[in-house]
């Protein structure tokens, strides 16, 4: 089913219609849209998701790298489809590379979906939300802002095992390894590799995340690591050295001087095809912003198996109860709309 854009009453009714599809069908499919998806159903939308994000920032600025990695996780299994957020057993958030996303950046999406489908009802995905999130992030912590395609779907069930399993390791991959994965996402140009492993100019990890840096100790950065772990075992590593709490080009800065913190994150400044991307964006900020820009919205687009289908989550955690449907498809019906999805 197309997704009408209309501003007038009739967009807003179709519109309408295809949230009580969405609620009601599993097997709704609809395009995307760079901007506007939401301006009938929900013209308030992004004005909230901005406000509860620099509220939660203002409390924890670390958040912002929450965001970031959970909209990586959650976009390169299967797609931006909000299936990282589904809990329980068997889900995504029980599978290693996940078991340590951070839980209050996943509830600031869930508590901003409440408040949107408080103003606005059952219209805004979860997908949608945390995308915004994840830009508005990137935004107030100094980043570039960007179009965030909106109309995604919230999965009706989580990715594989297998899937989850081929995110890239930020801590040992190589140029190579990370390429493969990348490219299979859409994201083919090794500028969108570098650019958006530059996420890492926020955030912090511990010392098993970068033991295999720390081991190497074939630098004085390295050894410096290695004595840290050594010495307070639980300490919290700051991924950018040099600006850790901004987004700015911190972190390339950090890799030419040999102090990325993951072997991967070396890996950008000593393999030959990378390398240079890496310092043109040390030297220029405005080269890696306008290159994340880019890549972030391709990210945003990445491929999923099905398709854009799914529903409308009333949780983010969790999927939709399916529903007794009769007295909903008659009360479209009465204004003109047979149930047909």
């Amino acid at each position: 089913m197309a997704m009408a854009s209309s501003s007038g009453g009739a967009g807003a009714l179709v519109l309408a219609f295809l949230t009580v599809a969405v609620l009601l069908s599993p097997a709704l499919s609809a395009p995307l849209d760079s901007a506007g998806f939401h301006s009938v159903t929900c013209p308030q939308l992004e004005s909230i998701v901005l406000s509860s994000v620099q509220a939660a920032l203002q409390r924890e600025v670390a958040l912002a790298a929450g965001l970031l990695r959970i909209f990586f996780h959650d976009c390169f299994p299967q797609g931006c489809d909000a299936s990282v957020y589904l809990k329980g057993s068997g889900t995504e958030q029980a599978m290693g590379p996940n078991t340590t996303l951070q839980p209050r950046a996943l509830q600031l999406v869930e508590d901003i979906r409440a408040k949107v489908h408080a103003a606005c009802g059952a219209t805004v995905s979860c997908a949608d939300i945390s995308a915004l999130a994840t830009r508005d992030a990137v935004v107030l912590s100094g980043g570039p802002n960007y179009t965030v395609p909106q109309g995604q779907f919230d999965s009706l069930a989580p990715a594989s095992q297998n899937a989850v399993n081929a995110l890239p390791s930020p801590a040992t991959a190589s140029v190579s390894a990370l390429a493969r994965a990348f490219s299979a996402k859409g994201l083919r140009d090794l500028a969108d590799l570098v650019a958006l492993s530059g996420a890492h100019t926020v955030g912090r990890t511990g010392c098993p995340f970068f033991r295999d840096r720390a081991q190497r100790m074939d630098d004085t950065f390295s050894r410096r690591l290695a004595a840290n772990c050594s010495a307070a075992p639980t300490r919290l590593q700051n991924l950018d050295v040099v600006t850790p709490d901004l987004f700015d080009n911190g972190y390339y800065k950090a890799l030419v001087n040999s102090q990325g913190v993951f072997t991967s994150d070396m890996a950008l400044i000593k393999d030959s095809t990378t390398a240079p991307i890496v310092r043109q964006f040390a030297q220029s900020k405005d080269a890696f912003f306008a290159q994340f820009a880019k890549s972030m919205a391709k990210l945003a687009t990445a491929p999923r198996p099905g398709g854009n289908v799914g529903e409308i989550r009333r949780s983010c955690f969790s999927p939709n109860a399916r529903r007794a449907i009769d007295t909903v498809v008659d009360a479209v019906e009465e204004e003109g709309f047979a149930a047909s999805a």
